[in-house]
């Protein structure tokens, strides 16, 4: 299921358009977070960065935002990028496939847009996920709806429901958010 996004100019082309606000909505998404500031937000799959000037802005001066991705590239491209390079909240990181590598109770939240579907073993995931939860932390995954007109191939995408199985396998609270979003779900996972 792992796919290598090692060009990250050709990719922040398409994922940093600005024209995908209009459909990946991102102010709507990250108030579905219901950030605080001070807390310490987690962009799992931050790709070419595209959320991280909202996330940042959204936990304010005292707040923290770690950018996590597989690709080495891509975390050198978020450090270097006009649009990211001069937020001083953003820590990036490469990370294992298989482990977020953060530390238990060290996150608030963990926002994973578009990339659920590339995680291969996502109950035991979700399992550290939730170990890595602050008190009253959440994950919160938006994901392309099975009839998207874009995403990932259909054999790859998930519904809603199963995201939710999982995330309660993996031993948080599912939630599916109300949201207006024309080609995504949004689903939280609550920590106990």
């Amino acid at each position: 299921m792992h796919h290598r996004f090692d060009d990250p100019e050709k990719w922040a082309a398409r994922w940093n358009d600005p024209d995908r606000d209009a459909w990946q909505r991102p102010r709507e998404v990250v108030g579905l977070l219901d950030i605080e500031p001070g807390m310490t937000v987690a962009d799992l799959g931050t790709g070419t960065g595209y959320f991280l000037p909202h996330l940042s802005e959204a936990v304010g001066a005292s707040g923290r935002v770690l950018a996590l991705d597989v690709s080495k590239e891509m975390i050198d491209y978020i450090g270097s990028a006009p649009a990211t390079s001069g937020l001083h909240k953003v820590e990036g990181r490469v990370v294992a496939s298989d482990d977020p590598g953060l530390a238990d109770g060290s996150v608030d939240r963990i926002l994973v847009v578009n990339t659920w579907h590339h995680i291969a073993d996502r109950v035991p995931y979700t399992r550290r996920l939730a170990r890595a939860l602050a008190p009253g932390g959440a994950v919160v995954i938006v994901d392309f709806t099975l009839d998207a007109p874009e995403g990932p191939p259909q054999a790859m995408r998930l519904a809603p429901e199963q995201v939710m199985r999982e995330l309660e396998a993996g031993g948080l609270r599912p939630e599916l958010l109300k949201e207006s979003l024309p080609r995504h779900y949004v689903v939280a996972g609550r920590g106990n």
